[in-house]
């Protein structure tokens, strides 16, 4: 049996997939299993998620759980953020944050620490408050919030357990009116990076590395603000609909609108939830996050690679996060710039050109984000200061190893030898 990943870049090879159609058969599946992984949007770029045996959990039926009073949410893993964020909205709440796709699962979003932008925004995991898992005996248990396991357990990449419900905080609802600008230059953005990313309550800027000028600066400002200026950081608004990806080329109708302000839910994702997202799968991802503070030399150091890495890609975008105490988190530990790559589908090309990039940015201490693209000799394990106390955590809650793979034995096994 082999599927592959949402990207395609990805085979599988499990010689089974379980698809438990409640929470007790599955707590069965997982007692019984010598090593289970859990299958869900596939939208990772590695093979973090494979294993002998997947399971997923998309066809159990779970409710929904508002509490309003505690302002907290509790929703099944397996669900997409923009169905949560749907849900939300129609009750008058809100997330913090969104990641560029509402397509991706809330657990598997929550295990790598993706993350949405903003300055003041930490990681999608920092809304966290409370994690349901099926543990390697088969019992159901929750960590949650205050416990002394919690800051390793949010971020623990499928090694504690099979997640079936999170609990997240929410906010009340609130609106994000969406302003792009083109022409943005590189000298000027380097210059003034701070006052940039820091003009808005989510700040996107994407484009090549090669080119003078960037392709599209991305502002959500909050709560309907529509002053927005003609011209700001010397590039130009845009009055219509653009496409992403591509500078220049007819514009997408899977993007959020420009311009009109409309509830979070719609706008602080790039892209639609009704729609295909991003580039429809034809592309690679890799993402690397260096400490906020040395951004700008990190942006240097790697523009001098950019004749080499422009024919190999559809986009590069830049974010930024606030920090948090999350164990395995990009922002642990301080607030990062996350330098995202969309590359073409050309795996061997950007392969060989990867471990450059990573040479780029070591005197940085970056991480990469784990769901995505690195080379097997980034040091992933001497990013994270505290793997050590996660690799006792995990051997603690699955001594025998049953939720471990390939991609968990190479971390944790780079842990050991450092």
């Amino acid at each position: 049996m082999a599927i592959t990943n949402w990207a395609g870049n990805v085979v599988f090879t499990p010689t089974e997939i379980l698809r438990p159609s409640d929470i007790a058969e599955a707590q069965l599946l997982v007692s019984t299993a010598e090593h289970i992984r859990v299958l869900g949007t596939g939208h990772s770029f590695n093979d973090i998620a494979d294993g002998p045996t997947l399971i997923s959990l998309g066809g159990i039926d779970l409710p929904f759980e508002l509490d309003e009073r505690a302002r907290t949410v509790t929703v099944p893993g397996s669900a997409p953020y923009g169905a949560v964020a749907a849900f939300l909205q129609e009750h008058g709440w809100a997330l913090h944050n969104l990641g560029s796709l509402p397509h991706i699962s809330v657990a598997g979003a929550t295990a790598t620490a993706t993350h949405g932008s903003g300055d003041g925004n930490g990681v999608l995991s920092t809304a966290v408050r409370g994690i349901e898992r099926i543990g390697a005996d088969g019992e159901l248990s929750w960590v949650r919030a205050g416990e002394p396991d919690f800051e390793g357990s949010v971020v623990a990449l499928g090694a504690l357990g099979v997640i079936t419900r999170i609990t997240l905080a929410i906010e009340p609802t609130f609106e994000i009116t969406q302003q792009v600008y083109t022409g943005l230059r590189w000298d000027t953005f380097l210059e003034e990076f701070d006052a940039i990313m820091s003009a808005a309550y989510s700040v996107s800027v994407l484009g090549e590395w090669s080119s003078p000028a960037l392709s599209t600066l991305w502002f959500k400002y909050r709560d309907g603000r529509g002053d927005a200026p003609a011209e700001l950081f010397g590039g130009e608004r845009v009055t219509a609909e653009v496409h992403a990806i591509i500078p220049g080329a007819a514009p997408d109708d899977n993007m959020t609108p420009l311009g009109a302000s409309g509830a979070w839910s719609s706008r602080l994702a790039h892209f639609r939830f009704d729609r295909d997202p991003s580039a429809g799968g034809d592309e690679l991802q890799s993402e690397f996050f260096v400490p906020r503070e040395w951004a700008v030399p990190a942006l240097r150091a790697i523009r001098r690679l950019g004749d080499r890495i422009d024919p190999l890609l559809h986009v590069s975008e830049f974010r930024t996060f606030a920090g948090d105490d999350l164990w395995l988190s990009g922002g642990e530990g301080g607030a990062r710039l996350a330098i995202h790559f969309t590359w073409r589908q050309r795996p061997a090309e950007v392969a060989a050109l990867l471990p450059e990039i990573e040479a780029a940015l070591e005197p940085f201490s970056p991480r990469a984000h784990w769901g995505k693209v690195y080379s097997r000799d980034f040091d992933q394990a001497g990013a994270f200061d505290r793997l050590g106390d996660f690799a006792n955590l995990a051997s603690r809650f699955d001594p025998r190893g049953k939720f471990t793979n390939a991609y968990l034995g190479r971390v944790l096994s780079g842990f050991a030898a450092r």
